[in-house]
């Protein structure tokens, strides 16, 4: 048989969440986030989770054409724009509105040649200091948009630095809207933090938002709220089974390096995941696991293949009990995977994009 470790993609969370954003930011169109491949999901399996959305927000071409190829004929931006001018060529023959954040990428436009003008999002800088035009150089910028043939409509976009926490949105939103008051054109601004923290205010929702994580069912301001605060639910799961148990005596140690040891006598069993299935290395004695729906502990190092878990309270629990790394149970437990990447130094972003191929993933 083979190897007994399966992630479960949920597309019916996937429509609950993407619901959930809706109510967030009401009146406001919603992008689907799909760059990483889904965030890890696979854009073929959470597809029909997310034809509900107002249109695609990706990162390259590739994944552009596999969304047109779905039959998608709606709207598809490219979250970083053009990287060289024959982009251009592909977003005029597969109709992708893209984002135009430097002044190398408004030359590649006016060289373009095209029978179609483009639909362009012109990113402000407004203090994320990654992607965009400098507030003082914004409205420059839209200027020399609005003159090219090559060009049909800008609509105005900037992205939060630090939505899910204290320091928050206001100082941004002043300087976007100081800049671009009078300028014409939709405007984006919310990414998952802001569209559930703020996306009650009209201005902070604007015409378009841009959830990604939450989409996925991982709180953006973990730990402050969780998803169950936020009424999110999980969209992957990741289980397996117990292949092996070992009775442990007190001062009995686990695993490469015997970093953990028993302190009395432990029941413990052996998992079939590691950091080759995509679970996170630097999780410790302590992340919490799943076994048979019941939260527990794993107990040593993760390796490559298999994790140890403490069954002291699982007097039931054996070889092929269910295991569950993130996700929900057979039993409709929950293990959040903010809750296991916590544990691993990281965020869910990393845990779900580091699934690994060698994975077998269903769609439920």
């Amino acid at each position: 048989m083979p190897r007994p470790i399966q992630a479960t993609i949920h597309t019916e969370a996937l429509r609950h969440n993407l619901a959930r954003m809706r109510a967030a930011a009401p009146d406001a169109r919603v992008w689907g986030v799909v760059k990483a491949n889904a965030y890890g999901h696979g854009i073929e399996r959470a597809f029909d989770g997310l034809r509900g959305a107002d249109g695609f927000a990706l990162l390259d071409l590739d994944e552009a054409g596999r969304i047109r190829s779905l039959g998608w004929r709606g709207p598809v931006l490219l979250l970083e724009g053009a990287f060289e001018p024959r982009d251009l060529e592909l977003c005029s023959r597969l109709g992708l509105w893209h984002t135009v954040h430097c002044d190398e990428q408004i030359d590649m436009l006016a060289a373009h040649k095209t029978h179609q003008p483009h639909r362009v999002f012109l990113k402000m800088n407004s203090g994320m200091n990654r992607l965009g035009f400098a507030p003082h150089r914004y409205r420059s910028a839209w200027t020399r948009l609005q003159a090219l043939p090559q060009v049909d409509e800008i609509s105005l976009m900037t992205h939060f630095s630090d939505a899910d926490g204290p320091k928050g949105i206001a100082h941004q939103v002043r300087v976007f809207e100081e800049i671009t008051r009078d300028l014409p054109g939709e405007r984006t601004l919310s990414n998952s933090a802001a569209s559930l923290r703020f996306g009650g205010q009209a201005g902070i929702r604007a015409d378009w938002i841009r959830p990604g994580i939450a989409v996925y069912g991982s709180a953006p301001d973990y730990p402050e709220n969780d998803i169950v605060y936020w009424d999110l639910q999980p969209t992957m799961t990741l289980a397996s089974r117990i292949i092996a148990v070992q009775e442990l005596a007190a001062g009995d140690t686990v695993g490469y390096g015997s970093s953990f040891s028993a302190e009395a006598p432990l029941r413990i069993g052996v998992v079939a995941c590691g950091y080759a299935d995509g679970y996170p290395r630097h999780c410790s004695t302590g992340t919490p696991v799943l076994v048979d729906g019941v939260r527990t502990r794993m107990v040593g190092r993760v390796s490559m293949d298999m994790i140890t878990v403490d069954l002291t309270a699982h007097a039931q629990a054996g070889f092929g009990a269910e295991v569950t790394m993130w996700g929900r149970a057979g039993n409709g437990a929950l293990l959040s995977i903010d809750d296991v990447a916590r544990a691993g130094g990281t965020v869910g972003y990393e845990l779900m994009c580091g699934l690994a191929l060698r994975v077998p993933v269903v769609v439920e």
